[in-house]
């Protein structure tokens, strides 16, 4: 709601494989097919010749690093990117740390498919504990949104394939970084220090030293990987003062 309070228009979007959105199989999944439907969605919406702010987690870092990357090099459909705030996410391969079951699924070959139909919600909500802060644990109502989410449209059958990102992140690691380092547009990071799949201090280190240029917010000590549901006052403000900088 403040973002709508601060903003002309806000979007938010499913990517294609997660909550409502559809989630075809078999399907090659990746990041560069994430920001081309971005790049779609703009232009469909009118306003490819507007300047967007982006702001991103996780999986969303990864595709908003391409869209920077595109936007940098004068891409034909490229979108016109006014600044970019990232969280919490795999941006450097070196400093993060799949979850056990993440890398099952990504690696697990003939394995993967048995292994997401026997995926229900009990190991769900346990696993995703796990990256949530011990005062900030979703409720039981919480918990089933988000397993709905997954669930619709057989989500929990793809999920192995969107997995695939991880070893995308390792593989185009130079373009991805590269697109963050050599940017005069403004950055920010907002960031949960509990996080374990990203931890501190190491990733916040490798981050101020490749990207000097780029502000950081750094919220309590006991928020973790989704720092926007953890603490969303925090997590507004610091984005707010970060808009409000330039």
């Amino acid at each position: 709601e403040g973002l709508t309070q601060r903003f002309h228009r806000v979007i938010a979007l499913d990517f294609v494989g997660f909550g409502f959105s559809d989630k075809p199989r078999p399907h090659r999944y990746s990041i560069f097919e994430q920001a081309s439907i971005v790049e779609g969605l703009v232009h469909h919406l009118g306003l490819h010749h507007q300047r967007i702010n982006l702001l991103s987690h996780d999986y969303g870092d990864t595709v908003a690093q391409e869209l920077l990357h595109r936007y940098e090099h004068n891409q034909t459909g490229s979108i016109l990117i006014n600044s970019l705030c990232l969280s919490n996410g795999g941006i450097f391969p070196e400093t993060h740390y799949p979850r056990f079951i993440q890398k099952i699924l990504k690696d697990g070959g003939l394995l993967s498919p048995v292994i997401t139909r026997l995926m229900n919600y009990f190991f769900f909500s346990r696993g995703l504990g796990a990256v949530f802060g011990p005062y900030t644990q979703p409720s039981p109502a919480e918990y089933w949104d988000m397993w709905t989410a997954v669930r619709t449209n057989d989500g929990n059958l793809v999920v192995d394939s969107i997995l695939q990102y991880i070893n995308q992140r390792k593989k185009h690691r130079d373009r991805w970084v590269g697109a963050l380092m050599s940017t005069s547009v403004p950055l920010h990071l907002i960031y949960g220090p509990l996080d374990p799949v990203n931890p501190h201090p190491e990733f916040l280190q490798l981050y101020k030293k490749v990207l000097p240029m780029s502000t950081v917010s750094v919220l309590d000590d006991h928020i973790s990987h989704y720092p926007q549901l953890e603490d969303p006052t925090g997590f507004l403000n610091a984005y707010l003062n970060f808009i409000n900088s330039f």
